[in-house]
């Protein structure tokens, strides 16, 4: 950046503390200027007032004197001085004793006096003239001179412009340094919104004070902030949300074309077969039919497991209530009994009510005993347990199985994932069995996970406990 564009920021910056200094400073000039010229007329009236005072006192005494019966000279002398002026005039105007002046008094003989050029004559301040009668004949005049009431407000204007200049000098010291204080939070915001432009996102003013103007900025600034960011976690949450569900359907598409291109292998080669030896053996075309229909079913039950899946991850609604998870599994335990009559299904745990959809819990536990059942001996022995944790529900599905290894505790939760790549499909599944089953978990607000058992695998499901509404 140029040294022109940096004094241009600079300025630009410096705007709003100089323009409040200079109307500061401007009012106060002004207020200066106002009392300047009321002081000067108030002092100006009253040194006339003073005078005039002065003036009658003079002429008092004067009076007092001529009673007593002082002429001449020495009346004149008697009253003259201190500001005063005396002097005695004859009939005709002409001075016969006091201070020196310019010439000759004009105007008629008992009129009142005029002095050409001084304050005193025809036009000038008549309220400084005063003029006692003598018995001879002759006036004394008293007169006043108004230039010492300039010289005085002359001096008090000196004075009052020195002290002035220096009083705004010392304000516009004050102003700036005021200023910058008071405006320091600007400074601050300005600071801030730089560092959040740069990447700082998390910074805040946080004002101490709210009830001040700039405090209700700065938490207005804040304020702001905090709602963008709100938005902006918004809109990412919802563009990760979109890329999730994008994700989702290509794995879903991916998964369904990987699982259902062996069925629909076998189906068409069967199909063929059927259709090349329409003659054949009917007991061979019979194996065909039976086998086709089989896989046609296998290919079926995979779509719809893999739909299933997909609607519970984007949301399927719940028929939640109050339900007895124990006597879920209770009845879940009988009906795996009936199709597995070797199989010693035990149920074990008090009423525990949980609040769930009945029907998808009920599928969680069919998904858990059929996995229980594949990985257990005929003849063995599957424990169901029953418990509360808290706010929780927990139900624990043992079986005799060779266990889940802890480093695929967490795998045998993605779909379409057999830890068996030797078992065969009819025996284990298109393994979508325990994704579906965490899945409508966790809509229900648990988790169903693989736990440490001393024998075979323990899968625990969670769930909230029914709280009535109060």
């Amino acid at each position: 950046m140029t040294a022109a564009g940096v004094a241009r920021r600079w300025t630009a910056a410096q705007s709003l503390r100089f323009r409040v200094t200079a109307l500061v400073l401007l009012v106060v000039a002004l207020a200066l200027v106002v009392i300047g010229v009321a002081v000067d007329l108030t002092l100006d009236a009253q040194l006339r007032r003073d005078q005039q005072s002065r003036l009658d006192d003079r002429a008092a005494r004067a009076g007092l004197l001529v009673a007593g019966g002082v002429t001449g000279a020495t009346l004149v002398e008697a009253v003259d001085g201190q500001g005063i002026r005396a002097e005695l005039l004859d009939p005709s105007g002409s001075r016969i004793a006091g201070s020196e002046d310019d010439g000759p008094r004009g105007g008629p003989p008992g009129g009142p006096p005029g002095r050409p050029g001084r304050p005193g004559g025809p036009g000038g301040p008549r309220d400084l003239d005063r003029i006692v009668a003598v018995p001879d004949g002759t006036r004394l005049v008293l007169d006043a001179d108004p230039d010492e009431n300039d010289a005085v407000l002359a001096r008090l204007r000196a004075v009052m412009a020195g002290v002035g200049a220096a009083g705004l000098a010392v304000v516009a010291v004050a102003l700036l340094g005021g200023v910058r204080v008071a405006l320091r939070p600007l400074d601050a915001i300005t600071a801030l919104a730089r560092d959040i432009a740069a990447g700082d996102r998390g910074r805040r003013l946080r004002p101490e004070r709210t009830d001040t103007e700039l405090g209700r900025t700065a938490a207005a600034f804040d304020a702001m902030l905090d709602e963008l960011e709100s938005a902006q976690a918004r809109a990412e949450d919802a563009a990760a949300e979109a890329q999730r569900s994008e994700a989702r359907t290509r794995r879903f598409l991916s998964d369904a074309a990987h699982e259902l291109r062996t069925p629909i292998t076998g189906v068409q080669t069967l199909a063929e077969s059927l259709v090349r030896h329409p003659d054949g053996d009917l007991e061979r075309r019979e194996r065909l039919a039976t086998t086709l229909v089989r896989e046609t079913r296998r290919a079926g039950a995979l779509v719809a497991d893999m739909l299933e899946l997909a609607r519970i991850e984007d949301g399927t609604p719940l028929d939640r209530r109050e339900v007895d998870l124990a006597a879920l599994a209770a009845a879940e335990a009988d009906r795996v009994a009936l199709l597995a009559p070797g199989l010693s299904v035990q149920v074990e745990g008090t009423p525990t009510p949980v609040d769930a959809d009945p029907g998808r819990i009920a599928q969680v536990l069919a998904n858990l005993l059929e996995n229980a059942r594949r990985h257990s001996p005929p003849d063995g022995t599957v424990r169901i347990a029953v418990s509360r944790d808290g706010p929780l529900a927990v139900l624990d599905v043992v079986d005799q199985g060779p266990g889940i290894p802890p480093a695929d505790r967490e795998r045998v939760f993605d779909r379409l994932v057999r830890l068996d790549d030797a078992r065969t499909r009819d025996a284990g599944g298109a393994g979508l069995g325990l994704p579906i089953a965490r899945a409508l978990a966790r809509a229900h607000g648990g988790d169903l996970r693989a736990v440490d058992a001393q024998t075979g695998a323990r899968l625990r499901l969670t769930l909230p406990i029914y709280r009535p509404a109060s």
